[in-house]
């Protein structure tokens, strides 16, 4: 395959690495339960997510903005693999795997690209922004409509209690009042019906 130029070399290379993606399995099952998802599915789910949802922000988003920091946010699990967020063990290394992961992955693309994305990707860690902070109560809903809709199947397998979601969850406030409410019910839902220990 002949490549142009440097640059768009560069561009190829990356949207390649960015293929396995596609092979990093995540502790939440599809919806009709019967495999994992990968990471690469998450971020889709998740990114479309944000456009239906967008009305909910706190804050009125760029709503492309958030989009692409969702598509962005987890590239990095290419290199440093999904840490279980109730993990609290591999949750000791993470932020440093991560950002060896972001070193590399980010630098196979033109400086300029290089330098957005990582900014999109801290910005997104951070939470420093009304978009971010939309972004990543999204991407903690999601897995809560997961468990939710199979049944609480991966807390379940990993003793999760309602605690623990709780302290996962709370930073959907942030992002969105009305979305921190369903989360709520979802969890007390969870609760009554036996599938998360109360504590």
């Amino acid at each position: 395959m002949k490549i142009e130029t440097q640059r768009m070399e560069q561009q190829i290379q990356f949207v390649l690495e960015i293929d396995q993606l596609k092979q990093i399995c995540r502790q939440s099952y599809l919806i009709d339960g019967n495999r994992r998802e990968n990471t690469a599915e998450h971020s889709w789910h998740v990114a479309l997510m944000s456009i239906i949802l967008a009305e909910y922000a706190a804050a009125p988003p760029d709503r492309f903005r958030v989009v692409k920091m969702l598509m962005i946010h987890d590239l990095i699990e290419i290199d440093a693999g999904d840490t279980y967020c109730y993990d609290e063990m591999a949750n000791q290394t993470k932020a440093e795997r991560e950002q060896t992961a972001a070193d590399r992955i980010f630098s196979i693309l033109p400086p300029d690209q290089a330098i957005e994305f990582r900014e999109l990707w801290e910005e997104f860690e951070t939470g420093t922004t009304s978009e971010a902070r939309f972004a990543r109560a999204l991407d903690r809903l999601m897995p809560l409509l997961h468990n939710f809709h199979t049944g609480w199947r991966s807390w379940q397998e990993h003793g999760i209690t309602r605690p623990q979601v709780i302290r996962r969850c709370e930073k959907i406030q942030e992002g969105s009042e009305r979305l921190w409410q369903l989360a709520l019910s979802v969890i007390d839902t969870a609760v009554r019906r036996g599938y998360l220990a109360a504590g």
